[in-house]
């Protein structure tokens, strides 16, 4: 799944652009992976899956990500 990050927005909000790439906004910071978490847990209940199911494969620091789902 592709994952265009938005950090610090104002409102959480997760916006599916076709099957497999979404748009993800978390109002975190991008410090110390709390943004990432906060992506992770925002796409599993998005999906109604266990976050635990959620794995960030690449874009640890970057606002395009990918993310695999077991």
């Amino acid at each position: 799944i592709y994952v265009n990050a938005r950090p610090n927005a104002k409102k959480e909000k997760v916006e599916q652009l076709d099957q497999a790439h979404f748009k993800i906004a978390v109002q975190e910071p991008p410090k110390n992976g709390r943004a990432n978490e906060a992506i992770v847990k925002a796409l599993a209940g998005f999906l109604k899956i266990s976050s635990s199911r959620v794995f960030l494969q690449s874009g640890f620091s970057s606002k395009d990500k990918i993310f695999e789902i077991l």
